[in-house]
C-alpha cells in the first residue's frame, strides 16, 4: 500500500507519496505534524518530533523530493536550488534521507513565506 500524505501551508496544498524507508515509516507514525516553516533558498524545512540517523544519505536531490535532515530533525521539501547549489543542482545543507516525493508541481512552494504554519496529515484524514 502506498502511503500518501497531505501537506498544507496557508492556501497551498500538495500530496506526496512516501517511499519504503525506515525514515518514511517513522514520519508516517508521527503524523499529524504541525509546525512553522523556514526557507533556505528554494527549500522549505521545519523541525518534526522524529529523531533518526541518516539512511542512504544524499548530497544532491531532485525538485519535489522530501528529505529528512538529521542535524535539525527536519522535514525538508525541495523545489529548486539552495544557497550552496552549483548551477541548477539542488544541494541540501548536508546529506538528507530522501523519504518521499511530491506528486504534483513542487514549485507551488515558492509562494510560501517563512514562519507560515504547515500541517502534514495522512491522506484521507483531512
Amino acid at each position: 500500500m502506498v502511503k500518501r500524505i497531505g501537506i498544507k501551508v496557508g492556501l497551498i496544498e500538495a500530496v506526496a507519496e512516501l517511499n519504503n524507508t525506515r525514515t518514511a515509516q517513522a514520519i508516517w507514525e508521527a503524523l499529524p505534524i504541525k509546525a512553522r516553516v523556514n526557507l533556505w533558498g528554494e527549500e522549505v524545512y521545519f523541525s518534526i518530533p522524529v529523531s533518526l540517523e541518516l539512511e542512504a544519505g544524499q548530497e544532491l536531490v531532485s525538485a519535489g523530493d522530501l528529505g529528512y535532515w538529521p542535524e535539525g530533525n527536519a522535514f525538508c521539501i525541495f523545489f529548486g536550488p539552495t544557497p550552496i547549489s552549483r548551477g541548477d543542482e539542488i544541494r541540501p545543507a548536508s546529506a538528507v534521507t530522501v523519504f518521499g516525493r511530491i506528486t504534483g508541481d513542487a514549485t507551488v512552494f515558492k509562494q510560501v513565506a517563512s514562519g507560515a504554519k504547515v500541517t502534514i496529515e495522512k491522506e484521507g484524514n483531512r
